[in-house]
């Protein structure tokens, strides 16, 4: 039988009782035959409250000692969940990422994963034993511990089913699966069955929390089933998959992320080159450009990125010598937001884009951007219409009365 991974976040480990549920829900999937991996969060708020203590003694800690210190929580869980099913007789045998043989890049607080041994984690399975691992972390070829950043430990667990040729990848978080609009915003928001990998990647991009992009990613391209579910109801969840289809009409889904700004370089020049310096530095920086807009050169080209706000004061560092060299402005916009309407139909539906953009105008929103992909329509509005714009397009596509299934 395939190995089953899962993976259980801060939410589903942030007590002891909790560790203990989960650890009756792994054996009972280990006792249907699954040899089980299991993927685990730091518990609950540990990870903030290590950063803070951090920030007590330095504003800026060194990103190595970070990492040192972030990584110390996913240990305490992983021990403490192996600890609990030992208890209720299941053998268990917990391992960090480096034991795991996760190896990632250099780089300190967002590494990338370049391989994954798991040698240790076969021998184990191999042996009878639940393995559990702990996410968000890894090592490097110099043997430095690094972490995985934002959603670490999703790709953490995504990246061992794929190595494992795992029959499929069990998220446990705090939801019962991917909703067609956030529910907190739109109460009328649907549970979606099923979901396939290019669809699920564009609502994580933009906004839909519950899993990172970097994990759909490896999914997507590893062929891994994934399965969002809640480690506090026996609710089936979503499954994310490869899904074969003629043609489809459907708009999957609304996403929104408050959490962004622009940085506009203005005034650019005719050089070719000026644009790939600019995106270049950002680049090195390592830092994730959500949407690239640029006008048409004439007197001046402006070049608009839009970034996660966390990595805004990064970013005008690494592009304001970049812009001078150039000639070129710099300015910043911090108070919008990103909704992003996701699925086939958006482009192959004649229509669809024009309803969204006519809905977005009709109501007053402001367009400050617009971007589009093969299944996405990407407005850039302000932050305070962000909600509205949200809950405005959810109804007028007819997601409040369709079930967001796949058909």
């Amino acid at each position: 039988m395939k190995p089953l991974v899962q993976k259980y976040g801060g939410t589903s480990v942030a007590t002891v009782e909790r560790i203990q549920a989960v650890a009756e829900r792994i054996a009972a999937a280990r006792s249907l035959g699954h040899p089980t991996v299991v993927v685990v969060s730091a518990m609950g708020d540990t990870t903030d409250d290590l950063l803070a203590l951090a920030r007590q003694i330095a504003p800026a800690p060194p990103a190595r000692e970070l990492d040192m210190l972030l990584t110390a929580g996913e240990r305490i869980s992983m021990a403490l969940l192996s600890i609990a099913l030992q208890h209720i007789g299941y053998p268990a045998i917990s391992f960090t990422g480096s034991q795991s043989g996760i190896i990632t890049d250099e780089r300190h607080s967002d590494a990338k994963i370049l391989d994954v041994r798991g040698d240790r984690i076969r021998a184990e399975l191999g042996a009878g034993r639940i393995v559990i691992v702990a996410g968000f972390q890894g090592v490097s070829a110099r043997r430095e511990v690094t972490t995985l950043g934002r959603g670490g430990s999703d790709t953490t667990a995504v990246a061992l089913a794929a190595t494992l040729g795992a029959e499929r990848c069990e998220i446990y978080t705090d939801v019962d699966g991917v909703y067609s609009a956030d529910p907190r915003v739109v109460p009328h928001a649907a549970k979606i069955d099923r979901i396939e990998y290019d669809e699920m990647l564009e609502l994580a991009s933009y906004g839909a929390r519950v899993l990172h992009p970097r994990s759909v990613d490896v999914a997507r391209r590893f062929r891994v089933p994934l399965h969002v579910r809640s480690s506090f109801t026996q609710d089936p969840g979503t499954v994310i998959q490869a899904m074969e289809r003629i043609e489809s009409e459907f708009v999957r889904g609304i996403a929104c992320d408050m959490e962004v700004a622009t940085l506009t370089v203005t005034g650019l020049t005719a050089q070719p080159a000026a644009t790939s310096q600019v995106l270049g530095a950002l680049g090195d920086a390592g830092i994730r450009t959500l949407l690239v807009v640029q006008t048409p050169a004439g007197t001046g080209a402006d070049l608009a990125c839009l970034l996660q706000s966390s990595d805004l004061a990064r970013a005008l560092d690494a592009v304001r010598p970049v812009a001078a060299t150039l000639g070129a402005g710099v300015r910043t916009e911090t108070d919008v937001a990103v909704v992003s309407v996701v699925g086939h139909a958006v482009h192959s539906h004649p229509g669809t884009a024009a309803r969204i953009l006519d809905a977005l105008v009709a109501a007053g929103v402001h367009i400050e951007l617009i971007s589009s992909s093969a299944i996405s329509l990407t407005c850039v509005v302000p932050r305070r219409e962000a909600s509205r714009a949200q809950a405005l397009l959810h109804e007028r596509l007819g997601l409040d009365r369709t079930p967001a299934s796949a058909g």
